[in-house]
């Protein structure tokens, strides 16, 4: 048998808070520590040394940026640690600090995405194991941000759906569940968004999600 994935939580929301605590503990990951603070959070990052930090982006005392500044606190102080920051609304400015550089073991997921229990609980057991989730609004806003419009506009509304579940960290036969659509259909929208956006080149070994995210980082 594998160690159980071991996680600290932190939200400044008890409710919020213990209803992660919960749910992580239904899906067989340990908690082993829930803070309400980002000066808890590294401590209880350094004392416990887990597998990931769940992270809320907005924290006390001031209630803006405390949770992301801790997030990429921990990605420069315990690059083992993976971070999954859970946020309310797409904060773009912070997103894409977190996620311009490396994303081995990082995830952006809105709250809203966390009713979905079962997704939620294969995104924090991906980011743990150093993959990626992020979610598909995040991808959207980041795109658009990244002032590439002339590369999305050959984009059709379609393959951007599909760009989006591919940061999500779906796989062709995930996203063909999701859309209902067969998967041969899918890989063809891969294809084409890779090569759309001038990603074909990249080696197979790279994650899809990582192509995107270095796509938006000004490789």
């Amino acid at each position: 048998m594998t160690d159980p994935i071991r996680a600290v939580v932190a939200d400044d929301s008890v409710l919020l808070r213990d209803g992660v605590v919960r749910l992580l503990g239904d899906g067989d990951i340990d908690v082993v520590a829930a803070v309400g603070n980002a000066s808890d959070l590294l401590d209880a990052v350094t004392e416990h040394a887990p597998d990931i930090a769940l992270v809320d982006v907005r924290m006390p005392p001031t209630h803006t940026d405390e949770g992301i500044r801790a997030a990429l606190a921990i990605r420069a102080q315990h690059p083992k640690v993976a971070v999954l920051v859970l946020s309310q609304y797409v904060e773009e400015r912070y997103a894409a600090d977190l996620l311009t550089g490396d994303t081995t073991g990082v995830g952006y997921l809105l709250k809203d995405r966390v009713v979905d229990v079962e997704d939620f609980i294969v995104a924090v057991r991906r980011v743990a194991g150093g993959g990626s989730a992020v979610d598909a609004d995040v991808v959207r806003q980041l795109l658009g941000r990244s002032g590439r419009h002339e590369e999305l506009d050959r984009l059709t509304p379609r393959e951007l759906e599909v760009l989006g579940l591919m940061a999500e960290g779906l796989s062709n036969s995930g996203i063909a569940e999701r859309l209902v659509v067969s998967l041969g259909a899918i890989e063809k929208h891969i294809t084409n968004v890779f090569t759309k956006l001038d990603l074909a080149h990249e080696e197979h070994a790279h994650k899809r999600v990582l192509a995107v995210l270095h796509y938006l980082g000004d490789r």
